[in-house]
């Protein structure tokens, strides 16, 4: 209560959800990066429920899948915004005005160098996907397997431009995983997503290597569709990321 009350205070009459429930002892530590975690974790479970709601064994309900994936999403998204609000809003206003322009014009240009092109990348490669399993659907084998290779290289490109990042931002801007609370969310996320990107790749190049064998046609695509769902999915998650924070970054350095 007291310390609720104080903690208000400190951040500009703000209140800090969730923080005040965790155990003493553990600094600025949150519960939300569990919240957003389990919330992606049910999103796997509900694209495996809607599999099986598709397939001919009747085990699970069609709405099973669906239903689990939008619940997941709500957790996702609240998760985030519990996060992101320790990560922005607490910790502008617990900083002092030299802490907002300190390093705020070489941080900012950073951000905008980098994530623009990564951005780009990674938007193309989605609608690569899209037009290459269209071009399946309609028969043309040799555009499918011309837009599918695009769709890959962007994917390992869009990676190799993340890891070009984190190492800009750690050797040359000395931000790490413990220069802060945003920092921790920055990385947290961002490291996430490309898991989720990395394992996406990873897919795709499985759905490549059985494309060039022939083993997919108009009729037969359904993993084909199901990694472009996927993949889709990261592309989303990206921009809501870029909004955020970097450009919420932007914003608040």
């Amino acid at each position: 209560m007291g310390t609720a009350d104080d903690t208000a205070e400190d951040h500009g009459g703000h209140h800090l959800p969730a923080d005040e429930d965790w155990p003493r002892g553990f600094g600025e530590a949150s519960w939300w990066p569990f919240v957003s975690a389990a919330g992606a974790a049910g999103l796997y479970v509900g694209a495996a429920l809607f599999l099986l709601g598709r397939s001919n064994v009747d085990i699970v309900p069609p709405i099973a899948g669906p239903a689990v994936v939008v619940a997941s999403v709500g957790l996702f998204l609240t998760g985030l915004f519990g996060w992101l609000y320790h990560a922005f809003i607490a910790d502008f206003w617990a900083r002092g005005t030299d802490e907002h322009s300190a390093n705020s014009l070489r941080f900012a240009m950073v951000l905008s160098s980098l994530v623009l092109v990564n951005t780009a990348i990674l938007v193309l490669s989605s609608f690569t996907f899209h037009f290459a399993e269209v071009a399946l659907r309609k028969g043309n084998r040799q555009r499918f397997l011309g837009l599918l290779s695009v769709t890959a290289l962007l994917g390992i490109v869009f990676i190799g431009g993340q890891v070009l990042e984190y190492y800009e931002f750690i050797v040359h801007e000395e931000f790490t995983l413990t220069s802060g609370i945003f920092a921790s969310a920055f990385f947290g996320l961002t490291g996430l997503h490309g898991l989720h990107v990395t394992m996406g790749a990873i897919l795709i190049g499985i759905v490549l290597v059985r494309a060039f064998a022939g083993q997919y046609s108009a009729e037969r695509h359904t993993s084909v569709s199901t990694v472009s769902m996927y993949w889709h999915f990261v592309d989303v998650v990206w921009l809501f990321l870029v909004v955020v924070l970097y450009v919420g970054a932007v914003a608040n350095v």
